[in-house]
């Protein structure tokens, strides 16, 4: 027996106190998932949801035959069904929206598109310009208003300082500048679109709460102009 219980001891001791440092240990990995108290209300509504549907599918079908609850029943699934695909990553993007990985997985090429679909999500009308080696955009929204957009690689100079920007135009034609930046302007390029005026610099953070779908007029820039 003194055998026995010491095999049992080295094991690891007793089942429950194992399984309890088991789920002590997902926990502080925080891979143990939720616990019943905390899913319950959720589990609780939903089944009141469903008991209310089932009953009120009896009550038309009492009244109106089966019609009325087939017809309802198929309106449900088509919502459903729409906003599922609504949900797609695919179509989030599309309409603009991205996640902060999503955004650090794209080439420049990806970013670019991102950015003109995030720009038509307010209402711009974007157009690629005729140099296709230089990642630039144009837009105009429904005042008339023209924005330039350039995205600046790391370690790059900023629009207006690279040679390959000199001839983009006079500021007279081109008014509204965006410059675009995976990371982070220095006080320099602040100072320099400060000088310029008309510029907005858009770095990592702020780039990331305009694809989350903060609107471009609710974003500072590195310089803590608007």
């Amino acid at each position: 027996m003194e055998a026995q219980r010491g095999q049992w001891e080295g094991t690891g001791g007793p089942w429950r106190a194992r399984r309890r440092h088991a789920v002590d240990t997902l926990r502080a990995q925080g891979r143990y998932g939720p616990e019943l108290r905390d899913v319950l209300p959720a589990f609780a509504t939903l089944v009141v949801l469903a008991c209310a549907l089932a009953g009120g599918l009896a009550v038309l079908y009492r009244a109106n035959g089966a019609a009325a609850p087939v017809a309802i029943a198929l309106v449900l699934v088509l919502v459903l069904l729409m906003l599922f695909l609504h949900r797609r990553p695919l179509a989030r993007r599309r309409r603009g929206y991205y996640t902060p990985e999503e955004l650090a997985e794209l080439d420049m090429a990806g970013l670019v598109k991102a950015v003109a679909r995030m720009l038509r999500r307010e209402g711009w009308r974007v157009r690629r310009p005729t140099e296709p080696d230089l990642p630039r955009l144009v837009a105009r929204d429904a005042g008339g208003r023209l924005l330039e957009v350039a995205f600046r690689p790391v370690a790059e100079p900023l629009p207006g300082e690279d040679p390959l920007c000199a001839g983009a135009g006079s500021r007279a034609r081109q008014p509204l500048l965006m410059v675009v930046h995976r990371g982070t302007f220095s006080s320099r390029d602040a100072l320099w679109a400060r000088r310029r005026g008309g510029v907005r610099l858009v770095d990592g953070p702020g780039l990331k709460r305009w694809a989350a779908g903060t609107p471009l007029r609710e974003l500072d820039g590195p310089d803590g102009t608007p």
